[in-house]
């Protein structure tokens, strides 16, 4: 074989070997962009994050449980605040009610006490006039 035909034969097998790595990277590209593998990859680092913060989170629980239950009660009544508002603002305004209430009863039976009877001497029952 000549030299020529010698250095044919290698560039082929360089240009053979080129294309198959120039193949096999467009379909890792592939394989890396589509969107399963997109989506495969962010669900699995976001899961990974999210048990890293779960675990740190369950030790500082497990370290403050009564700080924690405090700010869970603080954020209930922040939410609960606007109907707990409304009951001690009625509660507040009836004793206000009550005490107009009974001044205009105090001054009815005044009024009633007051007012001259139609008939000062009753009849009493089962006499008649007649």
């Amino acid at each position: 074989m000549s030299k020529i035909d010698q250095r044919f034969y290698e560039d082929r097998a360089l240009r053979d070997a080129a294309k198959a790595v120039l193949l096999a990277d467009i379909e890792h590209a592939r394989t890396t962009f589509s969107g399963k593998g997109l989506a495969e990859r962010v669900t699995g680092r976001v899961g990974e994050g999210a048990k890293d913060v779960f675990e740190v989170a369950k030790t500082h629980t497990q370290d403050n449980r009564g700080i924690i239950a405090l700010l869970m009660g603080a954020v209930l009544l922040w939410f609960a605040r606007e109907p707990i508002l409304d009951i001690l603002a009625e509660g507040l305004d009836e004793p206000e009610d009550r005490s107009e209430n009974l001044a205009d009863e105090v001054e009815g039976s005044a009024d009633m006490e007051t007012a001259e009877d139609p008939n000062p001497n009753p009849t009493p029952p089962g006499e008649s006039d007649d």
